[in-house]
């Protein structure tokens, strides 16, 4: 029910105010003082007149009509129309102005609230950092989960899936059914599958992000030890050793005798269970090693296993199954702060001695590529590090290609 007086009604009440009184609301409601001008553009006659009578003057001439906000509150009150001024005629005639100012403190409070658990989280890991602030930036939080309530909900879950991550190796279902107790939550469309694959690719060091593509996908999980299912997961070897007792086995002693490279799945690795005893296996960041050594030695390479960017769940399984049969590491890689990082896992998990992947030789190669990225340390040989961040140029494998084929060809069988 409207409590506004006739008089107030028939001088600000009208279709013709109507503009005025919205712009005095909108005002109050962002905790504004009802001062100054306002302007309406394009005013019709209507409105013109309509101004002149709440005012007892001549509203001038033009197409915009500008109006004193304090000319109004004066008139209001010593007319009688409205003896409390502007802001009660507003509320008199459209009811209770919000506070937008208190309700966008509360929500922000909530939404701090919401993020709670996922920042605690991204505080102990610098890698995610920059994932954070590029959530905020862009709004990807508030538009997967636009209320807070909604939201808390949704990042308590992905805070449980980022504790997981990186994993040594597990299914994405499974993933999903020990951090959400829903082994669908990671499901390709979630709104947590959105959040959760940036936050993989901010680990993995990729774009936050990256293309959509269920390749890109696979990819993205894969760097951090998340498989979609045991065929997706591969692996790239030369030259392992096999034996005539088991499906892989026979795999591996076919592709070696032939000199040929050999791709395993996490499925054919995983029903595996015998150790694989490699003696000295190289390892390469790059398949272009694989494929230049099969060019290069055939049959005649040593055992030689690529780990192609963030090692694949496949990958860290055969990597597991050599070092249980005894077998020692020798480690390549890009000299960039990518190939750093990836480096440092595999030396984390199965240790490894360096094959060309020092400060010297660094110092030795030739590059004018720049070098970009968040510096790693390198435990391995320190002065690396060092050398990189003071050369500040990145070698990749292939510009020292001919180098690791003939360590390769210099290797005993």
């Amino acid at each position: 029910m409207n409590d506004a007086p006739e008089r107030l009604e028939r001088l600000l009440g009208t279709r013709e105010t109507a503009w005025l009184v919205e712009r005095a609301r909108r005002r109050l409601e962002q905790g504004r003082p009802l001062t100054g001008t306002v302007t309406l553009g394009r005013a019709s006659s209507e409105q013109r007149r309509a101004v002149e009578l709440l005012l007892g003057r001549r509203a001038g001439t033009g197409t915009s009509l500008s109006v004193s906000l304090d000319e109004v509150d004066r008139v209001l009150r010593s007319s009688g129309a409205c003896r409390d001024g502007l802001a009660a005629a507003v509320v008199l005639l459209h009811g209770p102005v919000r506070d937008l100012t208190r309700e966008n403190a509360e929500r922000e409070t909530a939404w701090r609230g919401a993020c709670a658990g996922l920042d605690a989280v991204v505080a102990g890991r610098p890698e995610l950092h920059g994932w954070r602030s590029w959530l905020d930036t862009t709004g990807q939080l508030r538009r997967s989960a636009p209320d807070p309530g909604e939201a808390r909900v949704l990042l308590d879950r992905l805070a449980e899936v980022l504790r997981r991550l990186p994993h040594p190796g597990t299914p994405l279902g499974r993933l999903a059914a020990e951090s959400c107790d829903d082994a669908h939550a990671l499901d390709e469309g979630r709104p947590l599958a959105t959040l959760a694959i940036s936050a993989a690719r901010a680990l993995a060091g990729l774009p936050y992000a990256g293309e959509g593509t269920a390749d890109a996908r696979r990819k993205a999980w894969a760097a951090v030890g998340v498989h979609l299912d045991d065929l997706s997961s591969t692996v790239v070897c030369l030259g392992l050793p096999g034996d005539d007792r088991t499906p892989t086995g026979r795999v591996l002693a076919v592709a070696r005798e032939a000199g040929e490279p050999c791709v395993l799945t996490l499925r054919q690795l995983r029903r595996h269970e015998t150790p694989i005893a490699g003696g000295l296996v190289r390892m390469c960041e790059n398949p272009i090693v694989i494929a230049a050594a099969a060019d290069a030695l055939g049959p005649l390479c040593p055992g030689l296993v690529c780990v192609n960017g963030r090692p694949s769940a496949a990958v860290w399984r055969l990597l597991d199954l050599l070092a249980a049969g005894g077998t020692s590491f020798a480690y390549h890689g890009d000299f960039d702060w990518g190939g750093v990082g990836i480096a440092a896992a595999v030396h984390g998990r199965v240790g490894w001695r360096p094959w060309r992947y020092d400060a010297a030789s660094y110092e030795a190669a030739a590059s004018r590529a720049p070098l970009a990225g968040r510096p790693h340390p390198t435990p391995w040989d320190p002065a690396l590090s060092i050398a990189m961040a003071r050369r500040a140029v990145r070698v990749e494998e292939e510009l020292v290609l001919s180098d690791l084929l003939a360590d390769l060809a210099s290797d005993q069988r």
